[in-house]
């Protein structure tokens, strides 16, 4: 791995316009899905834990608590609440009993899906009005913005 090349002055213009746009642009994407996803928008630890079990089908209540960096009564808590909302299905494993693998109902996954049709559609369109060197721009950033975010989760270090 190569040393970092930009200065300690650079390091901090790009830090703080991070901190600043990223928010800004998830406020913007939620008031968006806000006026045009026709249900209750859930809390965000929910919609973290559905999230999750959508990219990892059959996980462990266990394991899914690990990885959002929740205590496992919380994780539990979220499982009972999504499973009374008819949105997540607790099975217990075949050989051992005391363990529970989680899955999306089908209203769940069209729900997660008809959000990400939404946020893809908004970027899209967003991304049509930008010139092609920002849109350029933008797309090879992309990488470099999953490493930072892998580099920034605590579980990271």
């Amino acid at each position: 791995m190569s040393a970092p090349s930009a200065s300690p002055q650079d390091t901090r213009r790009i830090a703080s316009g991070l901190a600043a746009v990223l928010p800004a642009l998830h406020r913007a994407v939620d008031r968006r899905i806000a006026q045009d996803f026709p249900h209750p928008k859930l809390p965000e630890g929910q919609l973290a834990l559905l999230r999750f079990v959508g990219r990892h089908d059959g996980v462990t209540v266990r394991a899914a608590a690990d990885a959002l960096m929740l205590k496992p009564n919380n994780a539990s808590a979220l499982v009972t609440q999504l499973v009374g909302l008819g949105l997540l299905e607790r099975r217990q494993d075949a050989a051992d009993k005391r363990v529970a693998h989680l899955h999306l109902t089908t209203v769940a996954r069209s729900r997660l899906d008809e959000v990400a049709n939404l946020v893809e559609g908004y970027f899209a369109e967003a991304l049509h009005a930008l010139t092609d060197g920002e849109r350029d721009a933008i797309g090879s950033a992309l990488g470099a913005l999953q490493g930072l975010a892998q580099r920034v989760h605590p579980a990271a270090g």
